[in-house]
């Protein structure tokens, strides 16, 4: 009998081993710092072709790993309070997902860390523009190697004195450009070595300023004062010459305005013909009861849309409308709908019931439900032209273009011009809250 309990014990231990492998990888040893998870060169493979092809939005649910944990080595990882601060991953430690390579530059992922060492000089760059916002990153640099972090820049600029702003990384340049440096533009009063250690820049993007840190100490100070300063632009990992690394690449947009005051619905109004009730309280806008919208007075068309929300039961049906044409009661919301759906099938969170939270409805689905119901999360939507980017609790879920035909209608083309905001009531089991509800606009 005691060996037959031996025998069932190790067949049970076998079952559940197996059932967190993944196919073709090997799992990475278990760490303080966070569970273990699929070894993350294997789990790259895939993604790192749809990066290159553009078409993140489509790899396959079961190329995603387990997003909401921490690199084994505990990196690329934001806290709480940095959430609710604003702040996003745009490397989620793990895939290049929501990155596009202006060549084909190898770049990769290992252990939490993106980089490139060989190749002709490209840049790895997101496929989301920005406007004003603060930018953290780690890198690494081979000693005796070139790179940089481009600002403001399109996927294949030509001239850094120009088109956008090359935060230098080297120490050796023949026009003196070394770390801290924006080529062609400024330098550091004091020059700064980089090669061969790990190093963070810290920097800060808004207006015509661009204001630089780098392990804590001022470095630069610069305001373009030309009669053409840049305005938006994509965020690029550049590999010039040497190996280089990047970790811990975080942003968060500057500028952003309450859309809710936190007292009153003034600036919303309710669409007619509705069943939904919308309170105040306790700072937060409280939704019950059966469909309805609550919409903005304010229209917008290109923005960076800031929230949190909490939905009070299980698997309950939400939404944000978008670029929304104004509703009445006979059309009462026709816009781009962000999801809010927190369930998902066979406890696999690559498998969202209804799109998932952070997808845009109908149009594309959430890479991972990230979200959990009963818990407040942070959101995060980058509206620019036909692309949309949204980020749920700092990771990013999906990135997708709208390259159906014109429509005034978005559920039925595609919505360039500006258009309201509208909270929906789904249902009569609707229970959600919203509160923090931000928005800056941006440059076209």
């Amino acid at each position: 009998m005691p060996r037959l309990t031996r025998s069932v014990s190790l067949i049970i231990a076998m079952l559940l081993g197996c059932g967190s492998e993944v196919p073709g990888t090997n799992p990475v040893k278990p760490h303080t710092a966070a569970p273990a998870v699929a070894s993350p060169a294997a789990e790259m493979q895939k993604p790192v072709e749809v990066a290159k092809a553009d078409k993140a939005e489509t790899a396959p649910a079961t190329s995603v790993p387990a997003l909401e944990e921490p690199t084994a080595d505990g990196h690329n990882w934001l806290k709480r309070e940095e959430l609710e601060a604003g702040w996003v991953r745009l490397f989620d430690g793990r895939t290049l997902f929501g990155w596009k390579a202006n060549n084909d530059v190898a770049w990769s992922v290992t252990d939490g860390v993106v980089s490139a060492e060989a190749g002709e000089s490209g840049l790895l760059c997101t496929t989301s523009r920005f406007a004003d916002y603060e930018l953290r990153c780690d890198f690494k640099l081979a000693t005796g190697g070139n790179s940089g972090v481009f600002l403001r820049t399109p996927m294949k600029p030509t001239d850094p004195g120009v088109d956008c702003y090359e935060l230098n990384m080297c120490d050796e340049h023949p026009s003196g450009f070394l770390t801290g440096s924006l080529v062609k533009r400024a330098k550091p009063e004091t020059p700064v070595v980089s090669g061969g250690e790990w190093h963070s820049y810290h920097v800060r993007v808004e207006g015509p300023k661009v204001v630089v840190q780098m392990d804590g100490k001022p470095v630069l100070d610069f305001t373009d004062a030309t009669d053409k300063p840049l305005k938006t632009g994509h965020i690029g990992l550049q590999f010039r010459e040497g190996k280089i690394e990047f970790r811990n690449v975080y942003l968060k947009p500057l500028g952003t305005q309450p859309l809710f005051d936190g007292e009153s619905l003034k600036g919303w109004r309710e669409v007619p013909g509705g069943q939904s009730k919308f309170v105040v309280k306790d700072a937060t806008i409280h939704v019950t009861g059966g469909r309805g919208f609550l919409e903005t007075e304010r229209t917008a068309g290109n923005f960076v849309f800031q929230f949190e929300a909490i939905t009070n039961g299980d698997k309950l049906n939400s939404g944000v409308f978008f670029r929304a044409m104004e509703g009445t009661e006979k059309a009462p919301s026709h816009g781009y709908e962000f999801q809010i759906q927190s369930g998902f099938k066979n406890g696999d969170r690559t498998q969202p019931d209804d799109h998932g939270t952070g997808a845009i409805f109908k149009r594309v689905s959430a890479r991972r439900v990230i979200s959990n119901d009963r818990a407040w999360f942070t959101a995060m939507l980058v509206s620019d032209g036909p692309h949309f980017t949204s980020w749920i609790d700092g990771v990013q879920v999906i990135d997708w273009t709208d390259d159906r035909k014109p429509n005034d209608n978005p559920r039925e083309g595609q919505r360039l011009k500006p258009g309201h905001f509208s909270l929906q009531g789904h249902d009569p089991t609707t229970d959600l809250a919203f509160r923090n509800i931000k928005l800056v606009e941006t440059p076209e």
